[in-house]
C-alpha cells in the first residue's frame, strides 16, 4: 500500500462545523431520529425516481405497469449504489440516485428510427430499454477506468472551490428548471407546498419538541403529509370533475396509477428486461452524459464534505468515489433504470 505523503496530511485538516448544523460526519443521532431522517431522504430521492420514469417510459411505449416497475428498479438500485458509495467509496453522506444529465441521450435513443417504427408499444418499450441498457453499460467503463486508474485524481487537482461553486449552483438551477413547470401545472397544490415548506423550515425552525427542532428538521415530511391530505380532499370532493385532462393528471391523487399498477412484492434483478443491445451511436451519446455527471459529482462530493465538516476529500478519494459511481452506472445498465447515476447531497 502506498504511503500517504506528509504534505497531503498537512493540506487536508478537518474543517470547522458550520453554524446552524447540529451534526457532523462523526455524529450519531438516536435510532428514532436516524430512521425519520433516513425516510425523509428516501422521500427526496423518490421525487427523482418518479419524475424520470414518468417522463421517459411513456415515450418508450411503456404502460403504467412498466412505469411502476422502472420506479421500483430505480429506487432499489439507488439503495445499492448509496450503500456501496458510503461503505467503500468516498464514505461521505451522499445519495447516489438517478441523473437528469442522461435524459437527453435517452431521448435520442427513444427517437432512433429503428426503434420508433416498432408498432407494438410494449415491444418498442422493451427494445428501447435494452438499447438504453447497452449504452449505459458501455459508458460506465469511462467512470470505472478514470476512477480506479487514478486518472481522475490528476484531473481533480485542478478543481478549486471557486470552480466547484458554480457547478453545484448550476446543478441546482437545472432542477429548478424541471421542477417549477410541474408546480405550475397544479398551482393550487404546488404553491401552498412551497409556502408551507418555507414557513416551517425558515420561520418556525425555533419550535422545539423535547429539545428537537421538529419543524425545521422534518419540515419536508410534515409538508408532504399536510398537502397530500389536502389534495386527497380536493380529489374526493369532486373539485376536478369538470377540469381539463392535463389538470386532472397533475392534481388528482388517483391518476398516476403507480400504486395500483405496482406489485405487492417485486424484487428487481439484472437483465429483467432481456439481453441488452449495443449500438455505437447510442454509446457515444451516453458518454457525453457520463462526462457531465463526472464534473457535477466531483463538485457534489466536495460540497458534501464541507457541509459534513469532514476532511476535504483528497484527490485519490475523489477518484475512488468516481470509480464506485461507475460501478453504479453499470448496475443501472444491468438492472434497467432508464438513467445513469449522479451524486445528490
Amino acid at each position: 500500500m502506498a504511503e500517504v505523503k506528509p504534505e497531503e496530511m498537512v493540506h487536508h485538516p478537518p474543517m470547522d462545523q458550520l453554524q446552524g448544523f447540529e451534526y457532523c460526519i462523526d455524529s450519531n443521532p438516536s435510532w428514532g431520529e436516524a430512521i425519520g431522517l433516513g425516510f425523509q431522504h428516501y422521500i427526496l430521492s423518490l421525487g427523482t425516481a418518479v419524475m424520470i420514469p414518468t417522463m421517459l417510459v411513456p415515450l418508450m411505449g411503456g404502460n403504467d405497469h412498466d412505469k411502476a416497475k422502472v420506479v421500483q428498479t430505480l429506487l432499489f438500485v439507488t439503495g445499492i449504489k448509496t450503500l456501496l458509495q458510503t461503505l467503500f467509496g468516498t464514505r461521505l453522506p451522499t445519495v447516489i440516485g438517478g441523473s437528469y444529465a442522461y435524459v437527453v441521450p435517452v431521448l435520442s435513443i427513444i427517437h432512433d428510427r429503428s426503434l420508433a417504427q416498432i408498432a407494438d408499444g410494449h415491444t418498442r418499450f422493451l427494445q428501447t430499454m435494452r438499447a438504453t441498457q447497452g449504452a449505459l453499460i458501455v459508458s460506465s467503463s469511462i467512470q470505472i477506468i478514470l476512477g480506479y486508474s487514478q486518472l481522475w485524481a490528476i484531473c481533480s487537482r485542478f478543481f478549486s472551490p471557486l470552480g466547484m461553486v458554480p457547478v453545484v449552483s448550476l446543478v441546482g438551477l437545472g432542477l429548478f428548471e424541471r421542477g417549477f413547470p410541474v408546480v405550475a401545472s397544479c398551482v393550487e397544490i404546488g404553491l401552498p407546498m412551497l409556502i408551507i415548506f418555507v414557513v416551517l423550515s425558515q420561520y418556525l425552525k425555533h419550535v422545539h419538541v423535547r429539545h428537537v427542532p421538529i419543524l425545521e428538521r422534518f419540515s419536508l415530511l410534515v409538508c408532504i403529509a399536510l398537502l397530500w391530505v389536502y389534495a386527497h380532499i380536493l380529489t374526493a370532493s369532486g373539485a376536478y370533475h369538470h377540469t381539463a385532462l392535463h389538470t386532472q393528471i397533475s392534481c388528482r391523487t388517483d391518476r398516476s396509477n403507480l400504486i395500483s399498477s405496482a406489485l405487492w412484492i417485486s424484487i428487481p434483478y439484472p437483465l429483467q428486461w432481456g439481453a441488452p443491445t449495443f449500438n455505437a451511436d447510442h454509446a457515444f451519446g451516453m458518454m457525453a452524459a457520463v462526462m457531465v455527471s463526472l464534473i457535477e459529482s466531483t463538485g457534489a462530493f466536495k460540497a458534501a464534505a464541507r457541509l459534513a465538516s469532514a476532511t476535504p476529500p483528497p484527490a485519490y478519494v475523489l477518484s475512488r468515489g468516481i470509480g464506485w459511481q461507475g460501478i453504479g452506472t453499470l448496475l443501472d445498465g444491468l438492472f434497467g433504470t432508464a438513467t445513469g447515476s449522479t451524486v445528490s447531497v
